[in-house]
């Protein structure tokens, strides 16, 4: 085995309110460990690549949610002007920071902060992405909810450069074959909504090429509440997206970004 390896990063629960993803990341390790001696896919994987997986990005917001207040969607950071807590964690990173899309009210669910990475959830995210960009491939941010597969860019209405990828079609094609569920797919900023200072495009911007963000289920009729009938079905399907977008990474260098990184500002 190489002990050079390239890797991939998922992190889940950067929204507190936001329940399905930890319980993805949970499901992804469990089933990684469990089917590794069976499982001919996964193990070429897991020789392949090294994946780094962060179960609950925003504990202290997670948390929040589960003892007082099911919605809460923020950090939970104080402010030193304001009686209002938190910031959202996917509106602090140093990518086009509190432009469209963001709040520079701190009482806002889209406050983008004081300044870039001034929580410490994201500021050490971003030293550690930025410690192994070299070896981090594929940027990988579980959401919900949507149903959608989302990749860059967030902070603008702009194609990038050059991108001749299918891995977004391959990988939602890979989900509709567990249970129908459909997704949508397509650049963050015209198939969802424009937002700046997004972890997704912050990944794209400092040369990790493949970076893309799932919202689970569903589309808006249990929302946040998604029953937990529904956790085994979403974590199965969303399982078979990841895996397709790992093992054509593990291929072809995780798709053909044609001198795209860094290029649109």
């Amino acid at each position: 085995m190489r002990s050079y390896k390239k890797a991939v990063w998922i992190d889940c629960g950067v929204h507190a309110r936001e329940w399905i993803g930890p319980a993805f990341c949970q499901w992804f390790v469990k089933e990684a460990l469990h089917s590794y001696q069976y499982d001919s896919v996964m193990r070429r994987l897991m020789n392949q690549l090294n994946f780094y997986i962060m179960p609950v990005f925003n504990v202290d917001g997670y948390n929040f949610s589960w003892t007082t207040d099911r919605f809460w969607r923020k950090t939970r950071s104080k402010n030193a002007k304001y009686h209002c807590r938190g910031v959202d964690a996917n509106r602090n990173w140093k990518v086009k920071w509190c432009e469209e899309g963001a709040s520079s009210q701190p009482c806002d669910d889209t406050y983008c902060g004081p300044f870039p990475e001034s929580e410490p959830e994201v500021k050490a995210v971003a030293k550690f992405l930025r410690k192994h960009k070299k070896r981090v491939k594929a940027y990988i941010s579980i959401h919900a909810y949507a149903q959608m597969l989302l990749y860059p860019y967030s902070y603008k209405y702009a194609t990038i450069p050059n991108f001749n990828c299918s891995a977004a079609h391959n990988a939602v094609t890979a989900l509709y074959s567990a249970y129908g569920v459909r997704y949508r797919y397509g650049p963050a900023s015209t198939t969802l909504y424009v937002s700046s200072g997004s972890s997704m495009d912050w990944a794209y911007r400092n040369g990790i090429p493949y970076a893309f963000a799932f919202e689970l289920r569903d589309t808006g009729y249990f929302g946040f509440l998604l029953p937990e009938a529904l956790i085994n079905p979403t974590c199965t399907e969303t399982m078979r997206a990841v895996m397709t977008i790992s093992s054509e990474g593990s291929h072809s260098l995780l798709c053909l970004y044609v001198r795209g990184y860094n290029s649109g500002t």
